[in-house]
């Protein structure tokens, strides 16, 4: 059973919370979409690692639909990064996916774990439509999304074993947001978080990272806010890993399929020229 709170104005606490809501639920952008079609799994965040040229080769008609399924391969790839830093975890034990989008990642965790996920988005389409995924897949007795505030989830205090945010922690304050998984976690649990960042030492958003917050309706953060705000509330680092170079083929290929959107090039821009990072930060509760 699903426990979606009965009022929106007890989940959208702001204006900007309710336009970040609208821009969600009306969202219908094949980059999610039409990735997600390949097998099932829907993300909302990017990819890791070389792609492969051969899908650049090949018959014309089919050119397209190679690209699409390599993109979403990668996009897949950096989920099982982001899992594979979630430490221990064990069929009984209780995860959460903050800001679970369509819910990819929440079924990921569930098939490599056998454990319980709870999933929240403050978007009511991508809650329905992850629950409809629930059960179809036959694991809605385990894998759950909730409509509810990442910020203030409701919750049991200590309740979960592990917690994270996948491209999510650009819209809500960092300070907020730090103390409410260390709230949730469990003593010794393991947060993780997959961001782009903005580079502290080149002084400030560039250009480029502006263009990408527009395009978003979010708010980058500063590399340096992510490591400030977790050791305020217990949470401390304990694998930093730069996947910028990772993430730039991802880029490139996109740049290159039928579902690109012109923000390739700024993303593209910004991490060439070293004024935006992509971080993935684990950290313990302590």
């Amino acid at each position: 059973m699903t426990t979606t709170m009965p009022s929106d104005t007890r989940v959208l606490r702001t204006d900007y919370q309710r336009s970040v809501a609208a821009y969600w639920n009306a969202e219908k952008d094949p980059v999610n979409i039409r990735l997600g079609e390949v097998d099932g799994l829907f993300h909302h965040h990017y990819g890791i690692g070389d792609y492969d040229p051969s899908v650049l080769e090949g018959p014309e008609e089919t050119r397209d639909q190679r690209i699409i399924e390599e993109m979403h391969r990668l996009e897949t790839a950096q989920a099982d990064v982001l899992l594979d830093h979630l430490g221990p975890i064990g069929p009984d034990d209780r995860i959460q996916d903050t800001g679970s989008g369509r819910g990819g990642t929440s079924f990921m965790a569930n098939a490599r774990f056998g454990c319980s996920v709870d999933g929240v988005s403050i978007s009511e389409q991508q809650v329905e439509f992850a629950n409809a995924q629930a059960r179809e897949r036959g694991v809605d007795d385990k894998v759950r999304f909730h409509f509810r505030n990442m910020l203030d989830t409701g919750f049991e205090t200590g309740s979960m074993r592990a917690t994270w945010n996948n491209e999510s922690t650009m819209y809500v304050d960092l300070f907020d947001l730090f103390s409410e998984h260390a709230r949730l976690l469990e003593y010794g649990g393991r947060y993780v978080t997959i961001t782009g960042c903005y580079n502290d030492v080149t002084g400030g958003r560039s250009k480029a990272v502006s263009r990408i917050d527009e395009h978003y309706t979010c708010n980058i953060h500063p590399r340096s806010e992510y490591f400030r705000a977790m050791s305020a509330n217990g949470l401390v680092p304990m694998h930093v890993v730069d996947l910028t170079a990772a993430t730039i083929p991802y880029w490139e290929l996109r740049a290159r399929s039928s579902v690109a959107t012109g923000i390739e090039e700024p993303f593209l821009t910004a991490y060439k020229e070293g004024s935006f990072h992509y971080l993935l930060i684990a950290a313990d509760r302590v």
